[in-house]
């Protein structure tokens, strides 16, 4: 019984509180209800020591998530999945694997320098208010900065290109478009000497440390590497490989696609940190030289005359109108510290025909050259495609790698077993041997015929000169019988004075 009224008057002084709080809702003047809300706040604070942080969603111009929320979200992941009882469990976009988060309501506590706080969701964070100094600065940077890296490591890593411009402002497009970057590829099955592998890993994990070293020397965290060598040597490959040992984005930069400096810059104050910006085939993409405005003019006087190749011209010039200086200063100009600790990398198959403006250091920090395989780099191809460390074969394939230049990517075709034998190792060692042994003989015969095309050549231009000398003295010739006697001879068509 005494409970029974117990519970009555708890419903009773519930309803009159109630009743109570609507009437000051409704009959209490704004100006007076909020000063009274404002010192009953002052009153509760006495009596309760805790103090809350709400991060929002959405900042302020609701387009954007607030970072600072997505850091926290990524940061609480990670110990929701250990402490809370209630989960949500969802695949989040670009995110590897299956991300569990806390329940609507939920709570979960956390630790940091012996404070302990509590965490509920939609992000409201409570903790006694003698620790606002160390929450309101080094926890909250720490969460923020735990929960970035949190996220880098479990996101799905991405491949972009640019889209064309006139595509930018179309509904739902963007600047770039991205696939999940896959590629298998790491160093250790890189083709090459492990000496350079050696070389160029360590100066990526120098880079990736050096943020602070970057900022006291006043230079953009950024490294430019140039990858030159013949086709088929392993330059996309080693892109690859820089990207899956940092676990960087790669944006493809197509120069063809894009019309102008300016569309350029903007493409670049699009990627994010922690990528590595690609422009491939650098030669070939774009004339970057000092003689691209001689080449215009002479074309443009050619087709003067020309109405159709007037024509072709005018649509032409629809095509991009990037600059070797709006490249440069993609590359190091104003514009590239608008990110960090981002890699340029450019490729090319003939660095000689590259302007010097373009590749010097500081812009193309490190020179990397990829060249014909070497019996070191063959010996990779053999475990990673035969799983063999030797062969009775190998010595047959050293001396003939060191008579003849075949690509790595050539050598990797021929390791390939293409039939069901009881010995496929040795199959293909002896696929790869004929193969290099015909190229060798090819490369023989090409040497021959530049040879003798090179002797035709030579004895061409001593005959023209002999003729030309011989025509000099016909001159001189008629020039003294002129002089002797007043008259000029007669000249016949083969040459001789009459």
């Amino acid at each position: 019984m005494a409970m029974s009224e117990m519970f009555t008057q708890l419903g009773s002084v519930a309803a009159g509180i109630m009743f109570l709080w609507a009437m000051f809702q409704q009959y209490f003047p704004y100006q007076l209800r909020s000063h009274i809300q404002k010192y009953s706040q002052k009153l509760v604070s006495f009596v309760y020591p805790y103090i809350q942080i709400t991060v929002q969603e959405y900042s302020a111009d609701r387009w954007k998530r607030n970072e600072a929320y997505v850091a926290i979200e990524d940061y609480l992941s990670s110990n929701s999945s250990s402490r809370a009882k209630r989960l949500k469990a969802d695949i989040i976009k670009d995110s590897q694997s299956v991300a569990l988060s806390m329940d609507d309501h939920e709570e979960v506590t956390d630790e940091f320098q012996g404070v302990k706080l509590w965490w509920k969701r939609y992000y409201c964070l409570t903790f006694h208010k003698r620790y606002r100094d160390l929450i309101g600065g080094t926890y909250l940077n720490h969460v923020i900065k735990e929960g970035k890296a949190i996220a880098v490591s479990k996101r799905q890593r991405k491949l972009h290109t640019n889209n064309p411009s006139q595509n930018w402002y179309e509904s739902k497009r963007s600047m770039w478009s991205h696939v999940p970057f896959e590629h298998p590829v790491t160093f250790e099955t890189l083709a090459m000497e492990s000496k350079k592998k050696e070389e160029i890993v360590t100066d990526l994990t120098i880079f990736r440390t050096r943020k602070q070293y970057y900022s006291k020397i006043g230079k953009a965290w950024k490294r430019g590497y140039l990858l030159h060598g013949p086709p088929g040597t392993g330059k996309s490959s080693m892109i690859a490989a820089m990207a899956n040992l940092l676990n960087y984005d790669i944006y493809d930069v197509e120069l063809t696609s894009v019309k102008d400096n300016t569309e350029l810059w903007r493409l670049l104050m699009k990627t994010t940190s922690k990528s590595i910006i690609v422009i491939e085939d650098i030669d070939c993409s774009l004339d970057l030289t000092g003689q691209r405005k001689k080449k215009k003019e002479e074309e443009k006087e050619e087709s003067k005359d020309d109405p159709l190749l007037m024509k072709g011209k005018e649509n032409e010039s629809k095509e991009s109108k990037v600059t070797l200086s709006g490249l440069l200063n993609f590359i190091d100009g104003l514009w590239s510290a608008c990110g960090e600790e981002r890699l340029i990398v450019f490729t090319t198959n003939h660095v000689e025909k590259l302007d010097l403006a373009l590749i010097r250091r500081g812009r193309m920090d490190k020179h990397i050259e990829l060249s014909y395989c070497c019996f070191e780099a063959f010996k990779v191809l053999a475990k990673n495609y035969l799983d063999i460390d030797s062969h009775n074969l190998f010595p047959s394939i050293v001396r003939l790698l060191g008579e003849t230049n075949m690509t790595p990517a050539d050598v990797a075709e021929n390791l390939i077993p293409k039939s069901i034998t009881d010995d496929p190792e040795t199959a293909c060692l002896e696929d790869l041997i004929q193969a290099i042994e015909t190229a060798k003989e090819e490369a023989r015969v090409k040497a021959e015929k530049e040879e003798e095309e090179e002797r035709l050549k030579k004895e061409k231009e001593a005959k023209e000169k002999e003729q030309a000398a011989g025509e000099v003295k016909e001159k001189e010739k008629i020039e003294e019988k002129v002089k002797e006697n007043g008259v000029v001879p007669a000249v016949k068509e083969n040459g001789v004075v009459s």
